[in-house]
């Protein structure tokens, strides 16, 4: 899509609300083919053979990248219209995967310095050019991206091209170099029928001059099916005013359950990131070192002052676990 709408200057009700989508730098991918996706066990996934992007993605292009909360936006409106009632994954055992990343305070807001596992992601959608945000997640192949489902995936609809990933973004500055992606992957919940409550995707990116991504930027341990309302600190790049996405911003608190599309089943903490920071991750606890359990996802209206994500169970988990050991 070309809308240029963010989530500052939506003026949606909260029954139609502006969702936040969050992203960060990502490379460039090959436009799917019916052979390049697939869908197994609950999975959708895509296999990226163009790998241009870091070319494509100029400083101009990533200045100038549409925050991707637009299509959340539309994802949302298409879920709520379609499916005003989503079943919920079955309660299952906690689980951590721990990481190897190189304090809880009531901020809507809070200035960063440039943390190396989080960054941006760039990618194209329609022959439009989005950005939200990621961060590195342990994996077997310690090249694995966290995200949210409509930074990779309309949602319903086709995977992203171009993805590529900007590690402690800054200024247009990439420090750690631009790693493009290989493979995509998503609930198929969120490919097939862009139901909210499992908007999150994970890309498997190419090495980088011989090296994998978690030993260059390290990686976060990530946890599924926690306890609901405990404490988090997220992270992202709100591009829509009054931010310019350039610079790494956080939001911190404890999660309450979304009273106006409980359906969803997500979280909220205080938060006024804008778009751009959608799929920026959430930690437990105080700080980046803690075990990401969810991202950036959805926000109500102009003068929102909560962040959503969505609750990391079963289905995620899967997810995960196809990307990571690929």
């Amino acid at each position: 899509m070309t809308s240029t709408r963010t989530l500052a200057t939506s003026l949606m009700s909260l029954t139609t609300a502006a969702l936040f989508a969050l992203c960060s730098a990502g490379q460039a991918t090959a436009a799917p083919t019916p052979s390049d996706n697939k869908d197994v066990a609950g999975v959708s996934s895509t296999t990226v053979t163009d790998t241009s992007g870091a070319d494509y993605w100029t400083p101009e292009r990533m200045r100038t990248a549409i925050p991707g909360d637009v299509l959340a936006k539309k994802a949302m409106n298409r879920d709520k219209a379609n499916k005003p009632a989503q079943a919920q994954d079955a309660k299952a055992a906690e689980t951590k995967v721990q990481g190897s990343a190189p304090q809880v305070q009531q901020k809507a807001n809070a200035s960063e310095n440039p943390v190396p596992h989080i960054g941006k992601v760039f990618f194209t959608l329609g022959g439009t050019n989005y950005v939200c945000s990621a961060n590195s997640v342990a994996s077997a192949n310690r090249n694995t991206v966290s995200t949210a489902g409509h930074c990779l995936n309309e949602g319903p609809g086709a995977f992203a091209t171009k993805f590529t990933f900007v590690p402690a973004y800054l200024n247009g500055a990439a420090p750690y170099g631009k790693w493009t992606a290989k493979a995509l992957y998503a609930p198929t919940q969120w490919s097939s029928s862009g139901s909210m409550q499992y908007d999150t995707g994970f890309a498997v990116m190419s090495q980088l001059n011989g090296s994998n991504l978690a030993d260059v930027v390290g990686a976060s341990g990530v946890q599924f099916n926690a306890a609901r309302g405990l404490a988090y600190k997220a992270f992202g790049y709100p591009a829509a005013s009054p931010f310019n996405g350039e610079s790494l911003k956080s939001c911190s608190g404890t999660a309450t359950n979304d009273p106006y599309n409980p359906q969803f089943n997500t979280q909220g903490i205080p938060c006024n990131m804008t778009g751009g920071s959608s799929g920026g991750p959430w930690f437990i606890g105080t700080s980046s070192s803690g075990y990401q359990n969810s991202v950036n996802s959805y926000g109500y209206g102009s003068n929102s002052t909560k962040m959503y994500g969505p609750y990391w169970g079963s289905v995620i988990q899967a997810t995960y676990n196809a990307a990571a050991a690929s």
